[in-house]
């Protein structure tokens, strides 16, 4: 017996819904107040961009867009001072930063979100504290440490000081915390011990966090500019950003063009690891925000 194939019932079309015209004025304040605040953070940094393309004889302040741009600024600025060796020192800083923050944040924020040991509260609230003393107010004390240490006019005096912060801390123990507490019982049931837990479970799921802690490790070594010029002397050690204040106060050298062009030296790194990241940057800014 033959079977007929049944159609299916046709449903109306569905009619559009309108927005109602007080949520559209919501929507385009939102949208209005976004677009402000992109061009109050970017304007700066275009507007330095657009300098540092301007020619030797072009007026700083003449209209927006330059109208011989080159690349001649960045040459200059490379045979001014010697930009690769203050590259390489802040490099070696930066890499430094990121290598300890990511070791003893990521060990010392596991350790603040595991229960079962006294004191725990106490050193978590005392860690928390420190952030209310701002750098100003320790950074005496801090240099007579580390000349007590030997470790002036070095770049390991330079690191020193940044090798964990508390932030990437308490970073790393939200992060901690919002993995599944079945997750790792299961690990336990499996015959794991702490440090393998800690490995190959923790350190996996927080992979957003640490991205968090990369950068800004990054981003806070590589744009320091007050403790490397309490601790260093020497211009051979210098760092990226006291080469380019001798470069900004130089006599011979006056020109906001070069300027220019050193700042976005400076910055260019910082935006490729940004952008290099940024997928697990944000995914990091919202973990542990909500314990599972």
């Amino acid at each position: 017996m033959s079977t007929v194939p049944r159609t299916p019932p046709r449903l109306p079309p569905r009619t559009p819904q309108r927005t109602p015209p007080r949520r559209r004025l919501g929507l385009a304040a939102r949208y209005a107040t976004l677009t402000l605040m992109l061009v109050v953070m970017l304007g700066p940094i275009v507007w330095q961009f657009l300098t540092s393309l301007r020619g030797r004889t072009e007026n700083v302040y003449d209209g927006v867009l330059p109208s011989q741009p080159t690349l001649d600024n960045y040459v200059r600025v490379a045979e001014s001072f010697p930009l690769l060796q203050y590259v390489g020192n802040t490099l070696i800083v930066a890499v430094l930063a990121v290598t300890s923050n990511l070791l003893f944040a990521a060990m010392g924020g596991y350790a603040l979100s595991r229960a079962g040991w006294k004191g725990r509260k106490s050193v978590f609230t005392v860690l928390v504290a420190t952030l209310m003393f701002p750098f100003e107010s320790v950074m005496i004390s801090m240099f007579l440490t580390v000349r007590g240490m030997g470790l002036v006019d070095t770049l390991i005096g330079v690191w020193l000081p940044g090798a964990v912060s508390v932030l990437n801390i308490m970073v790393m123990r939200a992060a901690f915390l919002a993995v599944p507490r079945e997750v790792e019982e299961a690990a336990v049931l499996d015959g794991a011990n702490e440090w393998t837990r800690f490995v190959r479970v923790f350190l996996p799921a927080a992979k957003g966090a640490l991205a968090v802690v990369c950068i800004t490790s990054f981003m806070g070594a590589w744009d320091d500019f007050l403790w490397p010029l309490l601790v260093l002397t020497n211009s051979d050690h210098y760092t990226l950003q006291l080469g380019l204040k001798t470069l900004a106060g130089a006599t011979t050298v006056n020109d906001q063009r070069l300027i220019a062009a050193g700042a976005m030296a400076a910055l260019l790194p910082m935006m490729l690891l940004f952008f290099a990241l940024q997928r697990y940057f944000f995914k990091g800014v919202g973990e542990g925000a909500v314990k599972t």
